[in-house]
């Protein structure tokens, strides 16, 4: 007789797998602090950490007027939006920040997302779906979201080398004109930080008549004249069909979008199930995204101390003898090649020197590239500089990494 499925057993035995590859994921419990980013109180260890590793890149999730637009929202709209946008979600915050986003990048129209895993997800999938025997050409180093999106449209897929422009041209060339076809790329690689190749690939998609969508979660806020991105800075934001960014990073909230031409947009808005099965973005989230994309479409400050305190990170890394990946972003990887040990790194950072950054490992990246990947704010101060190096060359010699 056979015995039935042991579901605990079987649970019990993959996660055991995971801590013992030094893998098993612990959420540390924070509660940042309001003027005192990038400090945060550590419930795991009782006492106040240095955060050395948010996605708010520029600290505007605790802005003054962030917070005063999202506390006028709620006083105003209430907390929810009370439906689908199709239902009876579709506030007016949510056009104005349609409208904006629009202008921000210099395209017809703009739809917003939960998040931005949900918009990649949600258009990509919508686009390889409906778009007849359509071709995609992905980046090997996409990110997660984009590669669900991609498998959930079931079109024909070729993944060419990160950045290699050369092979995403024969792989162009392979396939006959009349296909249509969709070149997805990042401007920003969140764990290499490496940029994407904007010029060439848009001028390949032009060549061979294929759209372009464009990752800029980790740009938007971070780059160009008002904050549009990588694309702005390159001034290649026409050549961009589709333009996906998020409010989660660079603008310190939650949430993401798609920016294009009205027709592509109106399609996926039409279809996308990411899109009109879900509850639509509170007020106060819209409400807080519009004052965060039009303060630093007026400032610099943000960018520029921003880009300084980066510069001085990775030489200070760099001088210290540090495996810093280089790269012209604002992205710090410091290499470690060990499950174990990068998890340890992150550990003893936490416990001994009230410094957190968490280990990135498989499947973020992959088996034998683990890093601790440090992100500076134009909050990092020059002593918290000197402090995190001090650690990493301890700890680094402590681990023999």
């Amino acid at each position: 007789m056979k015995m039935s499925f042991d579901y605990n057993g079987f649970l019990d035995a993959s996660l055991a797998r995971l801590k013992q590859e030094g893998r098993y994921r612990i959420f540390h419990d924070l509660a940042r602090i309001v003027g005192e980013y990038p400090l945060a109180y550590s419930h795991t260890t009782g006492k106040k950490v240095t955060i050395w590793c948010s996605n708010d890149y520029l600290g505007m999730g605790h802005h003054p007027k962030v917070i005063t637009a999202m506390k006028q929202a709620i006083d105003t709209l209430g907390a929810g939006a009370g439906g689908t946008r199709n239902i009876a979600g579709n506030h007016h915050l949510l056009i104005e920040l349609e409208a904006l986003l629009a202008t921000l990048h210099q395209k017809e129209a703009a739809l917003t997302f939960t998040s931005g895993y949900v918009a990649n997800e949600a258009a990509l999938s919508t686009l390889c779906a409906n778009l007849p025997d359509c071709v995609i050409f992905s980046d090997a180093e996409n990110h997660s979201s984009m590669i669900s999106g991609i498998k959930m449209g079931k079109c024909e897929k070729h993944i060419f080398p990160h950045n290699d422009v050369a092979a995403l041209e024969v792989m162009l060339q392979a396939v006959t004109p009349h296909r249509p076809k969709i070149i997805a790329f990042e401007s920003v690689y969140s764990m290499s930080g490496s940029f994407g190749n904007i010029a060439a690939i848009t001028a390949l998609a032009k060549k061979y008549n294929a759209l372009t969508y464009l990752d800029e979660v980790h740009a938007v806020g971070m780059y160009g004249e008002t904050g549009a991105g990588l694309a702005e800075r390159e001034g290649l934001s026409d050549s961009v069909d589709i333009i996906q960014g998020t409010f989660a990073k660079g603008y310190g909230l939650i949430g993401g979008y798609i920016a294009g031409n009205s027709n592509l947009v109106d399609m996926i808005r039409s279809h996308a199930s990411g899109f009109i099965f879900t509850t639509a973005m509170p007020p106060a989230i819209a409400a807080g995204a519009i004052a965060s994309i039009n303060h630093l479409r007026q400032s610099n400050n943000e960018r520029q101390l921003q880009q300084t305190q980066t510069q001085k990170v990775k030489t200070a890394l760099r001088e210290a003898g540090l495996p810093v990946l280089e790269n012209a972003s604002h992205i710090v990887p410091l290499m470690v090649g060990n499950a174990e040990k990068c998890k340890q790194a992150s550990d003893i950072l936490l416990h001994d020197y009230a410094i957190y950054v968490q280990p990135i490992n498989y499947p973020t990246v992959p088996r034998g590239s683990e890093r601790l990947r440090i992100t500076p704010t134009p909050f990092h101060s020059d002593a918290m500089i000197a402090e995190l190096t001090q650690a990493l060359v301890a700890i680094f010699a402590e681990l023999e990494i």
